[in-house]
């Protein structure tokens, strides 16, 4: 038994923030209590950045941030898995009421070179409006050169290649995939933890003062994968969505209870649609939950019809 004596999962309150490309799709479709009258783009659920820090709101850790938890009580709550100064994954909802910049993440190599985060994500569509898209790699075959001079020309829009979306799809982002997220998309994003992104193009909007958003077009052009040409979407394969040395998710149909994990392992859950229960805390759509490893009552039990959800694990390599 834990001596820390958990006996329910927990649960974090969410960190919205605001974005120009966001809208109020998290509070009208998942009910969240959202500040008034701005557009917020996402909602950090759970992360451990110095800049932020999800905060627990349930049991005897109520009050504690993610970093106190991963450093104070790391084996008790996540178990064995590979060792990191912060815990490795930041993940989020996002609402995008615009389409936000087009946009890269730098891989390992190049994301230390600048001073930046490397970082590799994934998107799980939990609604998309009719005619969504996202934009995922290149178009054609085309050259660093050749697209340094389409971003001089204005024309960089041009040579994304663009994927029309429904609810329930998933797209795999590697780091250094250059990419964008469409209009009409409500999406949860599992990442590794970091803030680094280099725009290449915005649109040409412009803020409340008239002035537009930084680009990072160098830097950009170190990190982008320029054979990356007409990416797919992830296939639908039974529960397993993804499975990379950074995080595996996968999507369980809970028709009947289930142990979301074994004992000594930990997870989180992020329910899509219907809503489910482990131990005493409920989950409904747009939620999420940590189930600690040391967890004895880890049996989620489906509370509705219909009911699906996102398993996220931590590959222990």
């Amino acid at each position: 038994m834990s001596k820390l004596n958990l006996t329910t999962p927990l649960t974090f309150e969410p960190i919205f923030m605001e974005r120009m490309w966001g809208g109020r799709r998290l509070e009208s479709e998942f009910g969240k209590k959202m500040p008034p009258q701005r557009p917020i783009g996402e909602s950090w659920e759970l992360v451990d950045r110095p800049e932020a820090q999800s905060i627990v709101r349930n049991g005897p850790l109520r009050g504690k941030t993610l970093h106190e938890l991963w450093t104070q009580y790391r084996d008790e709550i996540f178990g064995d898995i590979p060792d990191a100064s912060r815990f490795p994954l930041l993940i989020k909802l996002l609402d995008a009421h615009e389409k936000l910049s087009l946009q890269v993440h730098p891989p390992d190599g190049v994301a230390s070179r600048l001073g930046g985060e490397p970082k590799t994500e994934f998107w799980y569509v939990v609604a998309a409006d009719p005619g969504a898209e996202l934009y995922l790699g290149f178009r054609d075959v085309i050259t660093r050169d050749q697209f340094e001079k389409a971003i001089r020309d204005g024309t960089a829009a041009d040579h994304i290649h663009t994927i029309r979306v429904k609810t329930g799809d998933a797209a795999f982002l590697p780091a250094g995939r250059f990419h964008a997220l469409g209009a009409g998309n409500l999406l949860i994003e599992i990442q590794q933890n970091s803030d680094t992104t280099y725009r290449v193009f915005d649109w040409n909007r412009v803020d409340d003062t008239g002035k537009q958003r930084q680009l990072h077009v160098d830097q950009a052009l170190q990190s982008i994968d320029f054979t990356d040409v007409r990416p797919r979407l992830l296939p639908h394969e039974g529960e397993l969505l993804l499975r990379d040395n950074l995080f595996e998710i996968q999507k369980w149909n809970l028709d009947s209870p289930r142990e979301i994990v074994p004992h000594e392992q930990f997870a989180i859950a992020c329910c899509v649609t219907g809503s489910l229960r482990c131990a005493d805390v409920d989950l409904t759509p747009g939620e999420f939950f940590l189930v600690p490893a040391e967890l004895d009552d880890r049996q989620l039990k489906p509370i509705s019809e219909g009911t699906t959800f996102l398993r996220i694990t931590i590959p222990n390599l």
